[in-house]
């Protein structure tokens, strides 16, 4: 199974952002709704949901440098090599990351990036510290299935990211 990842840094991307967000919204008359559902609207620019999410913050943004963008990328082969699984692709950029990868069929694409997630911030704490959130990252991030046919179009996605701190193409895909 082909699966695209993308996970944002701690505090980058909040609830009520105007460039969009998937959060839990206050839809009236007491409801809690989720704009998560592929190809549906979503919601974006809520200026009193982003200053809520703002004051909750337990520190700054997380910003990778590029020795940490290095620390990351390799735990993310070493994780895939022993879980046997592929990476096609990755790309880190200073507040979020993009992981193209195969994995077994069997693999739920939430464990898998939960484990490069977990195991990349073992080996950032080791070498930089905690960060003062306690967290390097956002809860979550998307998970996307994908056909090998995307495989091309995906990489080419992953070349054309801005500033890249770490870009890396398997050249087996190349």
């Amino acid at each position: 199974m082909i699966v695209f990842l993308t996970s944002t840094t701690y505090a980058q991307w909040l609830p009520g952002d105007a460039r969009g967000f998937v959060s839990n919204v206050d839809v009236g008359g007491g409801r809690i709704e989720r704009h998560n559902r592929y190809d549906t609207p979503f919601d974006a620019d809520m200026p009193q949901l982003r200053q809520v999410a703002k004051d909750r913050l337990k520190g700054p943004p997380v910003v990778f440098n590029r020795e940490q963008a290095e620390v990351l990328f390799e735990q993310f082969r070493e994780t895939a090599r022993i879980r046997n699984w592929t990476l096609i692709g990755v790309a880190i950029m200073f507040n979020h990351v993009h992981i193209l990868i195969e994995v077994g069929d069997e693999a739920n694409p939430d464990d898998v990036l939960r484990d490069l997630k977990s195991y990349g911030s073992g080996a950032l704490n080791k070498r930089f510290g905690k960060p003062e959130s306690g967290t390097w990252w956002t809860v979550s991030g998307s998970k996307r299935r994908k056909d090998p046919s995307a495989i091309p179009a995906l990489i080419e996605y992953l070349k054309r990211q801005e500033n890249p701190l770490v870009l890396w193409i398997n050249p087996n895909y190349e």
